[in-house]
């Protein structure tokens, strides 16, 4: 068994390994949230550009700003910043390689100021973000910063140490400014729609409540460029890390595991320039819009559309659920019927295709992607992906059966208990809110949407009130197998 370490690289198999020398790496890039996506997606393609000695100036410092991610400090400080990916296809082959492109780590609450010079400095020309749909801190109905969150207060106050990532990067690109140096490119890789315009909106707004002409420079100068992200990656688990001993020799503390499929469009908006991503096999395009609507509305809605289902009607792994005829036809349904009537033609993708796709990848046993991740975080998640749906189809007359529906799943796993009476841990960072609205509902069948901070004024529409009250109804009388049943006969 060998230690996954820069000075045991020798001791595994060559092609396991970074075929580049690491010690000639320079970093360029900052990167705020180094969870298992952002290894299995951004890190993987820039290692690839090395390994052909390409962006050996675009080496990524990684940061952490939470709590939680201690944990990762401390895996990728034992590590050299080095980790296992593995690539499982469906037909059970484990691709794995040792991935080098991250070249250090800091973790913000030990030492604010080395993240903040890290970014002032010169090298740094790019910081990117996986901080989830959440990490933007605006409100999911109307869009504003939320000024009122105590850390963004906390990180306004002069003179304090930042907290989050807002205050980090909005005083480094104060520090750039006031030393003459032209500002980094934002780049967000989060699942949000306009995802770069997100960025934009957050980051100025935080700027201008701090001082009204920084937000002016930060919106006059910084670029953030849109992209669209994808390639599913499951949590890593103490199975995977067992399995890779076992398989590879490798002890890893925190390998990563994701599928096969992987894809990256991006806005070619970098003034300071970027890496050749294009080389690696990244979409390098004028407007990213097409693709991250084809992706939110179809992937990211779907798998919403399959985990509240799933969960209730007894299922705890995706591909289970995926490989279950009746819920492949019910996401089918969705994607044809509604998702994709709302969506313009994408080019290069044949979308009728990509839905086919998406339920092969969604039912890939190797992958063990598990229905409570795809529950977690509803909150930040269904107001930016599925609602949509349901609004455009309310607009033109469209079918919203199935995306109501998947509301009313929602609502119903909100509940806390399963259909046998056992409780269900809900992940949500508005937990204490909903999981009361949703309990009151067998009263008040629409306490849960109308909650307007995430459903506007869904609940004053007569269409979306009736369809919701039936689906939910049949949850409760008949269970979700059953009303699944309905919806995927439904014509």
């Amino acid at each position: 068994m060998v230690s996954l370490t820069a000075r045991n690289l020798a001791d595994l198999p060559h092609d396991l390994v970074p075929s580049y020398d690491r010690s000639a790496l320079r970093t360029g890039i900052v990167h705020f949230g180094v969870g298992g996506f952002h290894r299995a997606h951004e890190a993987m393609y820039l290692d690839r550009l090395m390994a052909e000695g390409k962006a050996m100036d675009w080496a990524i410092c990684g940061v952490g700003v939470m709590p939680a991610d201690a944990r990762m400090r401390d895996a990728l400080v034992a590590q050299d910043g080095l980790y296992t990916l593995v690539v499982k296809a469906p037909d059970g082959t484990w691709t794995p390689q040792v991935i080098g492109s991250i070249k250090e780590y800091l973790f913000a609450p030990d030492d604010p100021e080395a993240v903040l010079e890290k970014m002032a400095s010169e090298q740094v020309r790019i910081v990117s973000l996986t901080v989830t749909e959440g990490g933007y801190n605006f409100n999911a109905v109307t869009g504003e910063f939320v000024a009122d969150n105590p850390d963004v207060q906390h990180d306004l106050q002069p003179g304090n140490a930042p907290r989050t990532s807002f205050g980090l990067i909005v005083e480094a690109l104060a520090r750039r400014r006031a030393r003459g140096l032209p500002p980094f490119t934002i780049m967000s890789c989060d699942n949000i729609q306009g995802n770069g315009h997100a960025a934009q909106r957050s980051f100025v707004a935080f700027a201008t409540l701090r001082d009204p002409e920084l937000g002016a420079w930060v919106q006059q100068h910084v670029a953030f460029p849109n992209s669209m992200v994808d390639r599913i990656t499951p949590v890593t688990t103490d199975e995977d890390r067992a399995e890779v001993a076992e398989r590879f020799g490798i002890d890893d503390a925190w390998p990563v595991v994701c599928e096969p499929f992987t894809q990256w469009v991006l806005e070619d908006a970098f003034p300071l320039g970027r890496p050749p991503f294009e080389d690696a096999g990244v979409q390098v395009v004028a407007d990213v819009e097409p693709y991250e609507l084809m992706k939110l509305r179809l992937l990211n809605a779907s798998h919403q559309a399959l985990c509240y289902f799933a969960y209730l009607a007894g299922y705890r792994l995706v591909h289970d659920a995926a490989q279950d005829p009746l819920f492949a036809t019910f996401l089918l349904a969705y994607m044809d019927r509604e998702a994709t009537p709302t969506l313009a033609p994408v080019p290069g993708i044949d979308l009728g295709e990509y839905q086919h796709q998406l339920i092969d990848r969604f039912s890939n046993a190797q992958v063990r992607d598990t229905v409570a991740r795809l529950c977690a975080e509803s909150s930040d998640r269904i107001p930016k992906w599925l609602l949509p749906v349901i609004r455009h189809n309310l607009g033109t007359g469209g079918d919203i059966l199935r995306s109501t529906a998947v509301v009313a799943s929602w609502a119903r796993y909100a509940e806390g208990t399963d259909e046998h009476g056992q409780p269900i841990e809900v992940v949500d960072r508005l937990r204490d809110t909903l999981v009361p609205l949703a309990r009151s509902q067998r009263e008040d069948p629409l306490a849960f949407v109308k909650n307007r901070e995430l459903f506007g004024d869904l609940a004053d529409n007569e269409r979306f009130v009736s369809t919701y009250r039936s689906v939910l109804a049949s949850l409760h009388s008949k269970g979700a197998r059953a009303t699944v049943e309905d919806l995927a006969g439904a014509s």
